[in-house]
């Protein structure tokens, strides 16, 4: 499962001098998803993220939570060498080396996860990716310990925002296995992989927390 690229070059990256990735979404999300995560990450432990994309988010969350080490990944070799980047730029001793993971990976290499963060994936990668992100997460976590996404919806009853509206038609154009997931869909994921209802928060421009805790 490769995640497609919604990150842009650094300039110093266009100009060829480093391999740094920006995603724009990055920049405007981080500090509201990091509200949450610090009423939810436990406050030591090791974070696995799962489809890190530029790495930007796990620099800015290993800053304010100095108590977590983080272990980011990505399926891409350009996210990979970006969030090495930043890593190495941020001069924080709490991430670790990237690890190349794909979510339909029939197993992931590593034990012994606290909590396991999933941003933006679920709606760019084919649905096997959402069922691999819950089987493994299903397999690495304990009792009571979370497992974080972040992302738009289709919730029901509801009919979809506008702006998520075209969002979802925008992906689909781009592959028909992409598009807003229905939350229904997601909750019963977590349920077939020994997770409880998620704990819902609703969040800035018609995105969602969703926090799932192992039963």
């Amino acid at each position: 499962m490769s995640k497609p690229n919604f990150w842009q070059p650094t300039a110093d990256a266009q100009a060829g001098a480093d391999p740094r990735l920006r995603a724009p979404s990055a920049q405007r999300n981080r500090d509201a998803i990091l509200a949450v995560l610090a009423d939810v990450l436990p406050p030591s432990g090791r974070v696995l993220e799962i489809a890190s994309g530029s790495g930007e988010h796990a620099v800015h969350f290993a800053g304010a939570l100095p108590g977590l080490t983080f272990q980011p990944s990505d399926p891409s070799p350009d996210a990979v060498a970006s969030i090495a980047a930043w890593t190495a730029e941020s001069g924080l001793g709490n991430i670790l080396s990237p690890l190349v993971i794909d979510a339909t990976a029939p197993d992931w290499p590593l034990e012994a996860i606290d909590a396991i963060l999933c941003i933006n994936m679920i709606h760019i990668a084919p649905w096997p990716a959402a069922e691999g992100l819950f089987r493994q997460a299903g397999r690495l976590l304990k009792q009571g310990q979370p497992l974080y996404l972040y992302g738009p919806y289709r919730r029901p009853g509801r009919p979809l925002e506008p702006g998520n509206a075209a969002f979802d038609e925008s992906l689909r154009s781009r592959d028909p296995a992409w598009g807003l997931r229905e939350l229904d869909a997601v909750a019963g994921l977590g349920t077939a992989s020994g997770f409880g209802a998620p704990e819902i928060v609703e969040m800035p421009a018609n995105n969602l927390s969703l926090i799932f805790r192992k039963t």
